[in-house]
């Protein structure tokens, strides 16, 4: 018995009604998924992502399921829509999308990423950006962070590559004995079967993704996403063009990074400077 088509929410944003209309038309039209991924020169698998609004369309679907269904440019004008809109679950669909992914890479420039902070800098940093909060309150946030780095200690976990910037190391959080403890963890992590990790030190210079953070996800069947970070607010890409700047970008940092060799040296030389 074939599987139950999944329940479609065309009311949650244009995206998600990017991708009911385009079961509709299709169905309508007697197409199969199969079909119509022949006709619009797409993977069938693709396909399916986006009718559920797992993914964005890429920038060449609408104007192919407009000349398919011969619907007058509904789905360009769908496409605009779902390229301008911030979407409320934005979050969310980050951690779904980093559970689902093969290879995440990540840049930071501050704070050491919560996929690979302990415990102890993870209360302190939620600490430190909210002192208003109660204990209650952070300690369900560290539970929650602690809880997202299972998938990195699963069966099949992603690779994992990350570029911190010099700043994240000499930037203390909760005190010495704190950041010694959180700088011998990323040490560890600097080439394992799974994960690489570069420094890039101050003496680089300026660069193209100063001033946030970038996480970039590939996903099975060569989705890829990117997500950016602020203070306070965050931005998940999805269009094909600027996923890949930011992968240029990525790849840039990364050939002038520390190799992981010469990273652990520099960290452990970081832990050395720190007082007892």
């Amino acid at each position: 018995m074939p599987a139950r088509p999944r329940d479609l929410t065309p009311d949650r944003s244009a995206r998600h009604l990017f991708g009911a209309k385009m079961r509709a038309h299709r169905e309508r039209t007697s197409m199969s998924l199969e079909g119509l991924a022949d006709v619009v020169n797409a993977s069938r698998s693709h396909l399916s992502r986006i009718g559920t609004a797992e993914v964005m369309p890429p920038p060449s679907l609408p104007t192919a399921l407009d000349m398919a269904f011969e619907t007058d440019g509904i789905f360009a004008e769908l496409y605009r829509l779902a390229c301008r809109e911030i979407h409320p679950d934005q979050f969310r669909r980050r951690m779904a999308l980093e559970a689902q992914s093969r290879l995440i890479e990540e840049y930071a420039g501050q704070i050491v990423p919560g996929l690979v902070q302990t415990e102890e800098y993870a209360r302190a940093q939620f600490t430190v950006a909210n002192p208003k909060a109660t204990r209650e309150e952070i300690e369900e946030l560290v539970t929650a962070r602690m809880s997202r780095q299972a998938l990195l200690r699963g069966a099949s976990p992603p690779d994992l590559s990350l570029i911190l910037d010099e700043a994240v190391l000499r930037r203390g959080f909760g005190g010495p004995a704190v950041m010694r403890a959180q700088l011998v963890r990323l040490a560890e992590l600097t080439l394992t079967p799974t994960t690489v990790l570069q420094v890039l030190p101050f003496e680089h210079g300026g660069h193209a993704l100063v001033g946030g953070t970038l996480t970039l996800m590939s996903l099975d069947g060569g989705t890829q996403v990117a997500w950016e970070e602020s203070i306070t607010t965050g931005t998940l890409l999805e269009d094909m063009e600027s996923v890949a700047d930011r992968q240029r970008a990525y790849d840039l940092l990364r050939a002038c990074a520390l190799s992981p060799r010469d990273s652990a040296a520099f960290i452990r030389s970081v832990m050395e400077a720190l007082p007892t």
